[in-house]
């Protein structure tokens, strides 16, 4: 998304489309530099028929994906996508858009997460604890002047509820709801789950809080964003498709 700088002349208005290529789904979004136009999801495993929704899609000025799906997913969205412009496949870097990575190798950060902190740090300039609550739960740290100071990956509640259904004899899975003193079996590992994630995220940011000094946000996204929002004690932001927003950041800090 090059300007044409010889004679002062701004691209066209600039559409770009942002993928997050996860385990359990793919969400995208078609930002116009300010807002998000389109959006919508499908299954990773259906992710080949895109190909429709993509080829009715406005002409696109640039196209950022993160895939933590592996490589069956990339070769599915590589069909789908339109020819140009080329995608970019963003990797985790030791520093952008305000982020600095502190990972021992950076590019080993999933691109997911990493996408996620520059999201974070766009709509929170302070101390947070930036979570997706997927598949997988991640809680990573992020300092008040923008630091990846490290995190954590854990089961989502999903995952535990099918460990539980499937290493023991008698907790198979059942329907539940939260509850402080659950009084069934279903209540009881629904309540569980719901504990660890948010204790998990608790115990971050309070280490965090205790390191720098300062009140810690919790940023918090993913499809189970709503079940555990409700049971945290912290100060919460929720942003639908963090991931999203991160790659919108990094287009336009490339394009800048």
């Amino acid at each position: 998304m090059a300007r044409n700088r010889t004679r002062g002349i701004h691209p066209v208005a600039s559409r770009v489309l942002a993928i997050d290529a996860g385990n359990t789904r793919v969400k995208w979004g078609l930002h116009d530099g300010t807002h998000w136009l389109k959006s919508g999801h499908i299954e990773t495993a259906k992710a080949a028929q895109l190909k429709t929704v993509f080829s009715r899609l406005p002409a696109l000025s640039a196209v950022l994906v993160s895939n933590v799906a592996g490589a069956a997913a990339r070769a599915a969205l590589e069909r789908a996508l339109p020819k140009a412009p080329a995608a970019r496949w963003i990797r985790s870097a030791a520093a952008q858009c305000g982020v600095r990575n502190s990972y021992a190798k950076p590019a080993q950060l999933g691109c997911d997460r990493w996408a996620a902190l520059i999201g974070a740090r766009h709509v929170h300039r302070g101390a947070a604890v930036v979570v997706n609550a997927g598949t997988a739960l991640t809680v990573d740290a992020l300092s008040a002047d923008g630091v990846f100071v490290g995190g954590i990956i854990v089961p989502g509640a999903e995952l535990m509820r099918s460990a539980l259904a499937r290493d023991t004899a008698g907790l198979r899975r059942r329907p539940g709801v939260f509850s402080f003193f659950p009084d069934n079996t279903g209540d009881a590992i629904v309540s569980g789950a719901v504990n660890a994630l948010c204790g998990a995220i608790e115990r971050m940011a309070r280490n965090l809080e205790a390191g720098g000094g300062q009140e810690v946000l919790c940023v918090l996204s993913g499809g189970a964003a709503g079940l555990i929002a409700p049971q945290l004690n912290l100060e919460l932001k929720v942003v639908d498709n963090l991931v999203l927003e991160g790659l919108s950041v990094i287009c336009r800090d490339t394009a800048s």
